[in-house]
């Protein structure tokens, strides 16, 4: 059974949450701030982390900053709550090393989707390490991503979408707009020779599975 934390200051919040992922049967741990939080990730090593980013004693930012910094915790998958419209939030969660974001009020659908999808993709990347299938990709940095000819900018889109994100999700973590991230992308694609987001993902990957 997979163990979900569930970190979120927001009472009423926090208790929908964790009852709707019960319900999915995961095993959960939730925690009102990030103290109790960083706390529970020890004693418990959560196999997902949902958080909350404007939090009392420590914030979101400061949660996943610690986590990414200890190598027990560093790949713990790890998906932001966050408000409607506050988009240089998602930006800096995901540069920090966020791994999606949801925004409240967040619907079942939406939930159970996210973290199924991020378990899944947490179990695949587990599985193909132990048969040796591959080295696990180092998303950590867009730079080994200009040795494909690609300018910084470039580099950055193309590491988003190796990560599965979707144009209007580039464009929120970018602050720029779908149109300029169209533009990115038709632009690479060219320099890879390639037409697709897979082609260009499967690139991606080589590159990043070398670093």
């Amino acid at each position: 059974m997979n163990r979900i934390l569930v970190i979120e200051d927001e009472e009423r919040m926090r208790v929908g949450l964790c009852t709707i992922l019960r319900l999915e049967g995961y095993e959960i741990f939730d925690a009102a701030d990030g103290v109790e939080g960083l706390d529970l990730v020890n004693r418990v090593m959560p196999d997902l982390i949902l958080c909350d980013i404007a939090m009392p004693r420590r914030d979101g930012y400061e949660v996943l900053t610690a986590l990414r910094s200890d190598a027990r915790t560093s790949g713990i998958p790890f998906v932001f709550l966050t408000a409607r419209g506050e988009r240089h939030e998602v930006r800096i969660g995901m540069n920090l090393g966020a791994d999606d974001y949801l925004t409240k009020p967040v619907t079942r659908d939406e939930l159970v989707r996210a973290v199924t999808a991020r378990l899944q993709r947490q179990h695949q990347q587990y599985l193909a390490v132990r048969r040796g299938m591959l080295l696990k990709p180092d998303f950590s940095s867009a730079a080994p991503l200009q040795s494909l000819g690609l300018t910084p900018r470039e580099a950055t889109v193309l590491l988003w979408v190796a990560q599965g994100k979707s144009n209007p999700e580039i464009a929120t973590i970018l602050g720029s707009g779908e149109g300029t991230i169209r533009k990115h992308l038709e632009h690479i694609f060219c320099k890879l020779g390639v037409e697709s987001r897979a082609a260009a993902t499967s690139q991606a990957l080589e590159v990043l599975m070398s670093v």
